[in-house]
């Protein structure tokens, strides 16, 4: 099967998946364009099509209202869009990150394309760093992603990364997610979303208290039985078993990785606790979810369902811990 991950680079440690090409620290953009498989350009070209008529070769037509979006280098198609589109390019996404490098102290991490191009992100970490009880260490980091056949907008996530496990969840307030979207409908003005981050990002020391008492919050063995059920199976906490539980498979994975397999589930900030519940279906979601490759899990866990599930574990585990 072919890699959904054309290509990536990398800094530090061999990432989950396995691929990529790693770097030395502190390298400058242009290296990371060209390693990170992103020094060609989106080029677009109007709609047309051929005509057959009978007793006479087809003729040649237009499509004003739409073009092909493809690449510089293989000349591969990407996607047919709206002429309205408004195209990102990979460079983009990496000088995007060059005044954060070279003067806030960020330093990229990873950088790659997906799905032959369709879909390209960065992922640089901010210097923000917390330590729950156990030395359970979270690190702060921006994700800017986009697409260029419409599955995704222009979109800037605060993420966090827990160190033990490398378990990434999208940083969320008051159930509403910092992200920070530009639809292609719209130009991107990466000055602007800068700006809005500023916002977004000062909110980190918030986020990490909610975690901090999510570590603090003891949990008895029905809370997290209600707490599994309630976000992989969707049912209601008060709610009776049903005699087939849907999802079941998922329910006793995320059951075992809480209650000691996990990666950092015997640490003192996520044993018996809420904390240790959310953490328990992150790690399912990054490393352990059914998916036709580790390929197609990472595309989910930051853009797709994956994410989606992470999100309801942590509406869930804040709500346990209110």
């Amino acid at each position: 099967m072919a890699h959904l991950i054309e290509q990536m680079a990398y800094v530090g440690a061999t990432p989950w998946h396995g691929l990529g090409s790693r770097l030395s620290e502190k390298q400058p953009l242009e290296v990371w364009q060209r390693e990170a498989g992103m020094n060609w350009q989106i080029q677009e070209s109007p709609v047309h099509f051929k005509a057959d008529s009978i007793g006479r070769l087809g003729t040649i037509h237009s499509f004003p209202e739409q073009k092909v979006l493809y690449r510089s280098d293989t000349k591969a198609p990407l996607s047919v869009v709206s002429n309205r589109y408004q195209i990102v390019q990979p460079r983009e996404v990496l000088e995007f990150y060059r005044d954060l490098t070279e003067v806030s102290g960020y330093e990229l991490e990873t950088a790659g394309v997906l799905k032959g191009g369709r879909k390209f992100w960065a992922l640089a970490r901010t210097g923000q760093t917390t330590e729950l009880p156990g030395n359970d260490q979270v690190n702060g980091y921006l994700l800017l992603a986009t697409s260029c056949d419409g599955t995704l907008a222009t979109t800037a996530t605060p993420t966090t990364v827990r160190v033990v496990c490398n378990n990434t969840l999208t940083i969320a307030l008051d159930g509403t997610s910092r992200a920070i979207k530009v639809p292609h409908s719209t130009r991107f003005n990466p000055q602007v979303v800068k700006k809005q981050l500023g916002i977004a990002v000062s909110q980190w020391d918030d986020f990490m208290l909610q975690m901090r008492i999510l570590s603090e919050r003891k949990v008895q063995w029905h809370e997290a039985m209600s707490f599994f059920m309630s976000v992989l199976c969707d049912t209601s906490p008060n709610s009776p078993l049903p005699a087939v539980l849907p999802n079941e498979r998922a329910l006793r994975k995320v059951q075992s990785l809480y209650e000691g397999q996990g990666r950092g589930s015997t640490l003192e900030s996520a044993q018996g606790t809420a904390w240790g519940l959310l953490n328990a279906v992150t790690e399912y979601v990054d490393h352990e979810r059914r998916a036709r490759s580790s390929e197609y899990r990472i595309d989910s866990a930051w853009f797709g369902q994956g994410a989606v599930l992470k999100q309801r574990a942590l509406s869930a585990a804040l709500k346990l811990a209110a």
